[in-house]
């Protein structure tokens, strides 16, 4: 191995936080990764990491050293990139990491398209609704619909995530259908979330916003139980859009306070801020871009 593959390596086993998970990473031995970090050491003549039975950490040549060789990394990787000309010149393995329910529902369909387009891009999903470590895991980039507080994350926004109130024709007809905030204190709430007393925040026709803390009659962590379970007249819940806009658009469920303000969030991909972006990652946060923008497609069912 070559002085910039060690380079590659020691960052990777820093990243990870270990050589045991920095192997799990590459798929190579523990005692590979461990033999080659001794190596790197003794040509250097000084310790890089200070190993324990128990744990392991930087020292202060590490450091420094660390912060070095990102910067050569990185530049490597920005020169090659670069060079690329053609779609069919872009490789490599790119690994994903994206909310369940929206992964599947919109993101499956985009990746299909996108690995017709670049054939030899390998792409690794991860489908979860936790808050992935991109570094310590080695995910290239991550979808989340959050409002985002890690500062140590560059984030690109991707789409606006809106909101609706959502009951079965069914449901509203026993029931009868909400003509203002207050009204939905009288209705069988779902929410998402095991809290049993919530607050939901809407805007009334007036602007004016109404804090209402709710019971819920059912409570999940699946957007799509909750959906399942408003088609089924359970009672009305708030949903993203990107979950129920089919059942809207077939009249499975319909709109309630439709003139009312709900929250949005933000679909934003998020990357490293200390990391070059590879190329086949930069192709990718802009193909998904052009598919869903600011107004996407599941929010045209009216």
């Amino acid at each position: 191995m070559g002085q910039l593959e060690d380079m590659q390596m020691f960052i990777r086993v820093v990243d990870a936080g270990g050589i045991g998970r920095a192997a799990d990473q590459l798929g190579i031995a523990k005692s590979a990764v461990s033999r080659r970090l001794s190596e790197l050491e003794e040509r250097l003549g000084t310790r890089l990491i200070q190993r324990t039975t128990r744990r392991s950490s930087l020292t202060d040549f590490g450091g420094r050293y660390y912060q070095e060789a990102m910067k050569i990394v990185d530049h490597i990787a920005e020169i090659n990139c670069e060079a690329t000309k053609t779609a069919t010149d872009v490789s490599g393995v790119l690994r994903v990491a994206v909310p369940l329910s929206f992964g599947l529902l919109h993101l499956s369909p985009a990746i299909d398209l996108f690995t017709q387009r670049y054939p030899d891009i390998v792409i690794q999903v991860d489908f979860s609704d936790r808050e992935v470590d991109l570094v310590e895991e080695g995910f290239d980039l991550a979808i989340r619909i959050a409002n985002l507080k890690d500062s140590s994350l560059q984030a690109r926004k991707i789409s606006t995530v809106r909101h609706r109130l959502v009951a079965s024709p069914d449901y509203l007809s026993r029931k009868g259908a909400p003509h203002s905030p207050e009204a939905l204190m009288q209705h069988d709430i779902l929410s998402y979330g095991y809290a049993r007393n919530f607050v939901w925040t809407i805007d009334d026709t007036e602007g004016v916003e109404h804090q209402l803390k709710l019971n819920s009659k059912m409570a999940t962590n699946s957007g799509d139980f909750l959906a399942k379970m408003s088609v089924a007249g359970h009672g009305i819940s708030m949903l993203p859009s990107f979950i129920c806009w089919k059942s809207l658009a077939a009249g499975d469920l319909v709109t309630v306070l439709p003139e009312c303000g709900l929250p949005t969030l933000t679909a934003f991909a998020v990357y490293p801020r200390s990391r070059f972006l590879p190329l086949r990652a930069r192709l990718f946060i802009d193909f998904i871009l052009e598919r869903f923008g600011d107004n996407p497609y599941w929010d045209h069912f009216d």
